[in-house]
């Protein structure tokens, strides 16, 4: 007896079903869903699958970010479903993110279908190319048909392809998928697997060894967002003295107050600079790279390299290989620059005890430490808090993220609370960015659980901008108003509304003490650090620098 054709809901509700089915086999894992209508038959298909952790949140834009810290964890598309309006609107500072960051996402809007549109109908906008170039790949199929439900699975697999990187870096991809009422159906049987293809991404090592040699010159690497802690190995092990950004893990700490020293620099100066990623925030760097000179090559293996400057001669694919003797470096020049950043290091030490009060840079070395001794992941936030970990906290030693694609304040604590979610975890950002977000704390680390500490620093306001031109050059009360916005609330009371774990130090024996009873504990953490004012937090670094220039030779 031949099958019936099935009713529409029930054709939305198989081809919903054959999605999630096609990329779970693909790999996914964490799905991000928002409470809405007319994504019921997405939401209702990740629901029923048990392989599938199911993180379920109220607000659109902090949803977004929270997928993408699941997405920084596990280095695995995470899907975000979303209903239509301006729900699918607010994903869109995360897809910025997401896209300058190579953070892999399916990014899943539900839609009125095409009559619904121009026509007045509530909760309608158009969708259609909603995030621009910012995604790998945007499909708009329309309503399902079960006419070409063979095409489903092919659809699927196109997506996830693009996300994970197959002819671009990694990223966005943007399904824009229209649903008609009844959005309830029953899935019938599920179109036939595809079978398995071989397939590579385009971030992969090279097997053959550049076509160039080091010769044993004095080779400095210079790494950022995107690079291993397995890559930035494998340049040890050539003999290169690497410096990475805030979220590299065994890169050489202390370089930018050290590249401030003019002798220092000069006398360091490399024979030959490799650069991978992003970025480190350092300006200094930047200068001192650009003073130098020297040959500077690339590698992509570690993702789009950032070169605002076009100070990149030549790129090379994949990665360098750790075995490749014509790689191999000075090592007394490695071993200058570890002895210079392990004597920094000493003088910051010994310039603080735990019953000290805190500042900024120390409340950065206090979580630093803690999340290595404890070997937790850590999220820094954007602006002061990532260059005080980047240039005045020891090297890390556990794995550590950052918005570094665009930088925004926007979203970080979700982003935190995504890292965390299952597992523990510490957050490091400032007064603006934790109100900024305030709304992540409604959820929490959602039915994930986990061990969640946020540390805030708060110095009353925005913090890096007392160290950029406006402050000096407006008067104190227009400087305040439009620069500094300081928001006069008690943050540990608003954390403790939201119902969390919430208390205030001021000394770094304090503050680690708060976080390790945070950790131990199950559930959001909100640690408020108090520290000087942003006037004189300028005025800390200031002094931290004379230090190094005092003590450092050339």
């Amino acid at each position: 007896m031949q099958e019936s054709v099935p009713s529409q809901s029930d054709v939305q509700s198989t081809f919903a079903a054959t999605l999630i089915d096609e990329w779970i086999r693909s790999g996914l894992r964490d799905v991000v869903v928002c409470p809405g209508s007319r994504s019921t038959p997405l939401a209702v298909a990740c629901a029923e699958r048990d392989e599938l952790r199911l993180h379920v949140r109220l607000d659109e834009r902090g949803a977004a970010f929270f997928a993408i810290g699941r997405a920084l964890v596990s280095a695995t598309p995470v899907a975000i479903v979303v209903t239509s309006g301006t729900a699918a609107a607010e994903l869109h500072a995360a897809v910025c993110e997401a896209d300058a960051a190579n953070v892999p996402l399916l990014v899943l809007t539900a839609d009125r279908p095409p009559e619904l549109h121009g026509v007045g109908a509530p909760q309608t906008i158009d969708q259609r190319a909603l995030y621009g170039s910012a995604v790998r790949l945007f499909e708009d199929p329309g309503v399902a048909r079960w006419a070409v439900s063979s095409s489903w699975r092919a659809l699927a697999n196109r997506l996830w392809r693009r996300a994970v990187g197959e002819g671009t870096p990694p990223g966005p991809v943007h399904l824009n998928v229209a649903f008609v009422e009844p959005l309830l159906g029953d899935a019938r049987a599920l179109p036939a697997a595809r079978p398995e293809e071989p397939w590579r991404t385009n971030i992969a090592s090279s097997e053959e060894t550049p076509r160039f040699s080091v010769a044993k010159g004095r080779v400095l690497a210079v790494v950022g967002a995107g690079v291993t802690p397995s890559t930035i190995l494998a340049c040890r092990e050539l003999q290169w003295a690497v410096l990475g950004d805030a979220t590299a893990q065994g890169a050489l700490a202390h370089f930018d107050p050290l590249l401030r020293h003019d002798g220092f620099a000069t006398s360091h100066r490399p024979d030959l600079i490799v650069r991978m990623g992003g970025l480190p925030a350092s300006k200094i760097l930047q200068e001192r790279m650009r003073e130098w000179d020297t040959t500077i090559v690339a590698f992509d293996g570690g993702g789009p390299v950032a070169d605002p400057d076009g100070l990149v001669q030549t790129s090379y694919p994949g990665l360098p290989r750790a075995d490749a003797a014509s790689l191999r470096g000075d090592e007394a020049y490695v071993n200058d620059w570890s002895r210079a950043s392990r004597r920094v290091d000493e003088l910051l030490n010994s310039a603080t005890t735990d019953d000290d009060a805190l500042d900024e840079p120390g409340v950065a070395r206090t979580v630093v430490e803690v999340s290595g001794d404890q070997q937790v992941a850590m999220v820094i936030g954007s602006s002061m808090p990532v260059r005080d970990v980047e240039w005045w906290s020891s090297a890390r030693r556990s794995p550590t993220y950052a918005n570094r694609g665009v930088n925004g304040i926007d979203g970080v604590v979700s982003t935190v609370l995504g890292v965390c979610a299952g597992a523990r975890g510490v957050g490091l950002v400032g007064d603006l960015t934790m109100l900024h977000d305030v709304s992540a704390l409604v959820d929490g680390l959602g039915e994930a659980g986990g061990s969640c500490v946020l540390v805030v620093s708060d110095n009353g306001g925005g913090g890096i901008f007392s160290f950029l031109p406006q402050a000096s050059a407006m008067d104190h009360d227009s400087f305040e108003r439009l620069f500094g916005t300081p928001r006069r609330h008690d943050l540990e009371a608003i954390a403790a509304a939201f119902g969390h774990d919430a208390t205030t130090v001021s000394t770094k024996g304090a503050l680690r003490v708060a976080i390790e009873k945070g950790l131990a504990t199950t559930g959001v953490t909100v640690v408020v650090a108090k520290v000087p004012t942003r006037e004189e937090n300028v005025r800390v670094h200031e002094a931290l620098n004379e230090l190094v220039q005092r003590n450092i030779g050339d």
